[in-house]
């Protein structure tokens, strides 16, 4: 995890500091790259079966593949703590990557698919702007063991899916 203080304007104009909030995760996956980015980026067929129960009510609203792709869907960070995404996904330009940007926040979410021995390596880093002050403690001593978990049992249920339908 990754944590930089940086600075916000509020409501009254005063500068508060909050901090941006960054958790990476990495999987081996037994499939050639561009075999797990075309499963990464098939968010029609292939993403609703990797989602942990974390996310519901999950919904492609344009597109369905990759770039110019929208998504849908309410994250359950914890039993009381729900975030409803609508996110936006481009495709940077450096190797084979997928970005899902939240367009009612700062969340962030880079998916990297990157050659390995025996397949390929996926990695994820999600993050977002904290909060500033004790709540803000909370949230970068906290959320990001939730990030881990959920995130963690997407890449593990994405190595399960290919490696039972590699096609």
């Amino acid at each position: 995890m990754r944590a930089a203080q940086i600075g916000r304007i509020n409501e009254m104009g005063q500068v508060t500091c909050v901090s941006e909030i960054s958790v990476v995760l990495e999987r081996d996956v037994v499939a050639p790259p561009d075999v797990t980015f075309d499963a990464l980026a098939d968010y029609t067929i292939m993403r609703p079966k990797v989602l942990p129960e974390q996310f519901t009510g999950y919904q492609v609203t344009a597109g369905g593949t990759g770039e110019g792709t929208r998504i849908t869907y309410d994250l359950h960070a914890t039993k009381k703590r729900t975030r409803h995404v609508e996110a936006v996904v481009t495709e940077p330009p450096a190797g084979q990557q997928l970005l899902e940007s939240d367009t009612g926040s700062t969340l962030r979410v880079l998916w990297d698919v990157a050659a390995a021995p025996g397949g390929s390596k996926v990695t994820v880093q999600v993050s977002w702007q904290g909060a500033g002050g004790v709540k803000g403690f909370f949230e970068r001593t906290f959320a990001p063991g939730g990030i881990r978990r959920i995130y963690g049992a997407e890449l593990d249920n994405l190595q399960q899916q290919i490696a039972a339908d590699p096609s």
